[in-house]
């Protein structure tokens, strides 16, 4: 039997319109979202439905709204049933709600406050984010490196070989694309983001999302779940509420990830939630690997 793994995509996957066929197709989703909203106290389905996309961009919004999307998806979908799952940044509280680790209405709260704090802390300790392609990750950590007397920057997100996001303070995030590009970077690109996502600027929200994370009930998980942190497989309610206290702060290993999947036996990835993003990074990651991805309903009909 094929080993196959479900991935949740994280933020910046998010569109206006998105999960609105489900919503009218599922009555199983109708009552997840009118769920959701009530736990958040705001109308996400009509903003993830309907936007405007300026306030779905805002990540008190998006973070919610990329996770009930996903989730609700793996809900759906039970002749599938995954070896072992991971999530970009947000996507592994996705991750962990299809491994049994929270509850689905826990699991709401918990991104609300997480979404909330990220943007509030964006606010108060303001920063940039800057993807780098085409240099070896330990180039761009040295780069960081030089760049840090220049202010906060570190390496955020290992994407693929050669996709390396970086995050800080403007100054320090400024510096180390110089820096990059004197040492050969193919592209050097500021995001468009509300905030220094897993640097040290998060702290605030770190400390907010700790309380949340100790209220909340985490229980073993059914399957492994490969967290951000470590990029290993993690199955201990211990652990994966550590993981994801860390989480905020330190970088995301997503190509390792992968990488310690397919090693591990993982056969097929599954994206599971809006966006192809993470079929892209399989792909860079491992070409040879079977990739797809369940965002619409009428992709999920096939396996019903």
């Amino acid at each position: 039997m094929t080993k196959i793994a479900f991935l949740f995509p994280g933020q910046g996957s998010q569109y206006v319109g998105m999960a609105k066929d489900i919503f009218e197709s599922s009555a199983e989703a109708k009552e997840m979202m009118a769920a959701a909203d009530d736990i958040l106290g705001v109308n996400l389905s009509g903003i993830m439905f309907n936007g405007p996309d300026d306030k779905l961009k805002q990540t008190e919004f998006t973070q919610p709204a990329i996770f009930l999307h996903s989730i609700i998806l793996a809900e759906i979908i039970k002749a599938i049933s995954p070896s072992a799952a991971a999530g970009h940044s947000l996507g592994e509280y996705s991750a962990l709600v299809s491994a049994g680790a929270i509850k689905f209405y826990d699991a709401v709260r918990l991104v609300k406050v997480r979404g909330k704090a990220m943007q509030q802390a964006g606010i108060n300790n303001p920063g940039t984010m800057a993807a780098i392609v085409g240099l070896d990750r330990n180039i761009v950590r040295d780069c960081c490196n030089k760049a840090a007397v220049n202010g906060i920057v570190q390496c955020a997100n290992f994407n693929s070989p050669g996709q390396v996001v970086i995050s800080g303070s403007v100054e320090g995030v400024k510096k180390a694309m110089e820096i990059c590009k004197s040492n050969g970077a193919k592209l050097v690109k500021e995001l468009v983001v509300s905030g220094a996502f897993h640097s040290p600027l998060m702290q605030p929200a770190q400390d907010e999302l700790k309380k949340a994370i100790d209220e909340t009930p985490i229980f073993n998980s059914r399957f492994p779940v490969y967290t951000n942190v470590s990029a290993k497989a993690v199955t201990a309610k211990d652990e994966i509420a550590d993981n994801l206290f860390r989480q905020l702060t330190s970088p995301v290993l997503w190509d390792e990830i992968i990488t310690n999947m397919i090693n591990d036996g993982i056969e097929e990835f599954i994206e599971i939630g809006p966006g192809k993003v993470l079929q892209g990074l399989v792909k860079r990651i491992n070409p040879d690997i079977k990739c797809s991805g369940i965002d619409k309903y009428s992709e999920v009909e096939k396996y019903l």
